[in-house]
């Protein structure tokens, strides 16, 4: 038994919601590991964030902003995507890295905070259940 609770906040283009949750989750998906401290998320950065993008890696409180730790893998839709297991009970404040060059919010984030670098915000995913 994985799943205890599993939540998708999903981002549309021309179809409902419901059906582009059904064909591809696009942002941040939770699973809560049954018995673990672990929340098991998948992040999807979509393919018109970084149309062009060479590689995408996953930068934040979990690798301690570690710029190589967490490379994201292109599927077959052109999006970018990669699971990290988080600890429950948590946020983590992060971004993603596109071409070594320039940073992205996810557009689902479940909250922004003020980064402290420039007028950016970081975007974080919260990992109570």
């Amino acid at each position: 038994m994985k799943t205890v609770t599993e939540r998708i906040k999903g981002r549309t283009t021309n179809e409902s919601a419901s059906e582009k949750l059904t064909k591809n989750p696009v942002g941040i998906k939770k699973e809560y590991l049954k018995g673990l401290n672990v929340c098991r998320v998948t992040f999807t950065l979509p393919e018109t964030a970084a149309p062009d993008a060479k590689s995408v890696y996953i930068v934040g409180d979990f690798n301690k902003w570690n710029n190589r730790a967490n490379p994201m893998k292109r599927i077959e839709n052109g999006d970018f995507t990669t699971m990290l297991d988080l600890e429950t009970g948590n946020e983590y404040q992060f971004l993603y890295l596109i071409d070594e060059s320039r940073w992205e919010n996810d557009w689902n984030a479940d909250k922004y905070i003020k980064s402290p670098y420039g007028d950016n915000d970081n975007s974080v995913v919260l990992t109570h259940e």
